[in-house]
């Protein structure tokens, strides 16, 4: 969605911009096209690799961009409150690690139940499949992957690995489809498994709710937080954030006019529907399907 993350932030010359979610560098090197000459880009990931590809990509911008290898939710931590023009939050896993089997982000090819974006971390989605309890296996099954068969697969997982402890992606993926057979659907029935997994082991949504604070921390006045969302609950996580700061009031606990109270909102939303990738560039990459593109602007 480079085009459309272009029309939304608006990047203009000399301006400064933070990118957390690096990945390839391809949205960091277009800001920094149109920020020239002067304006600067602070950004980071997680993923060495991804950080290593990104930074052969900017070569050419040295001087004006400095790399980190970190969280965005971290950005406040070491870029100068109301400084930048506009951040950008691209979420998700990339092309390159789901295609690396050895990174275990993806049952098409088989490899280590890994899953980690940051692979200094010491929890691993075999940690969690090998180790938590069935409530807990359940309730991230539930909540971070709507899987509506969340209770019989955790037991499932449970029961196997007391034989044997799972390793592998495949080993996994087996497992679900035993228990649902795919009967000529599309999507394999341990998409929703892998993906609860993937959030859990990575605390997406953890970084996620501290990220967009911090995104917010670090802008100017007039500037823009343009988040990029690929499944529904954090499309939910960032869509409630905004409205809840744009509001005109507060309230505890029930939204009921007799217990609001008056606040001064934070932000104005620049997209009340979501942007979806055009049908051109869903023909073109047909992951960023389900990508919704969501911007406010601090007030």
């Amino acid at each position: 969605m480079l085009t459309e993350v272009l029309q939304v932030l608006r990047p203009q010359p000399n301006e400064d911009y933070a990118d957390g979610t690096l990945g390839g560098g391809g949205h960091a090197a277009a800001i920094l096209a149109a920020n020239a000459p002067h304006g600067r880009l602070w950004a980071c990931d997680r993923d060495p690799a991804a950080l290593a590809a990104a930074a052969q990509r900017l070569a050419g911008f040295a001087g004006r961009c400095e790399l980190r290898r970190g969280n965005f939710a971290e950005l406040q931590e070491w870029v100068a409150p109301d400084s930048c023009a506009g951040v950008l939050l691209d979420l998700g896993v990339s092309s390159p690690q789901l295609d690396t089997a050895e990174r275990g982000f993806s049952f098409q090819k088989d490899g280590p139940l890994d899953m980690r974006m940051d692979q200094s971390q010491p929890t691993t989605a075999a940690t969690l499949v090998n180790g938590w309890p069935v409530e807990e296996l359940a309730k991230i099954f539930w909540e971070y992957g709507d899987e509506v068969r969340a209770r019989t697969f955790a037991r499932a997982v449970v029961r196997q690995r007391e034989a044997r402890p799972f390793a592998t992606t495949r080993e996994l993926a087996e497992l679900i489809e035993r228990l649902a057979p795919r009967g000529g659907r599309k999507a394999h029935p341990a998409t929703r498994v892998f993906q609860a997994l993937r959030i859990a082991v990575n605390d997406e949504i953890g970084a996620l709710e501290r990220g967009l604070d911090g995104a917010l921390t670090i802008l100017k006045p007039g500037g823009r937080v343009a988040v990029i969302t690929f499944h529904s609950l954090e499309d939910r996580v960032v869509k409630q954030w905004a409205r809840r700061l744009a509001r005109d009031y507060t309230f505890a606990e029930v939204d009921v006019p007799a217990l609001r109270q008056p606040q001064v909102p934070v932000v104005k939303l620049i997209t009340r529907r979501a942007i979806r990738p055009g049908p051109a560039e869903q023909r073109a990459n047909p992951r960023c399907r389900s990508a919704q593109l969501r911007v406010v602007e601090k007030i």
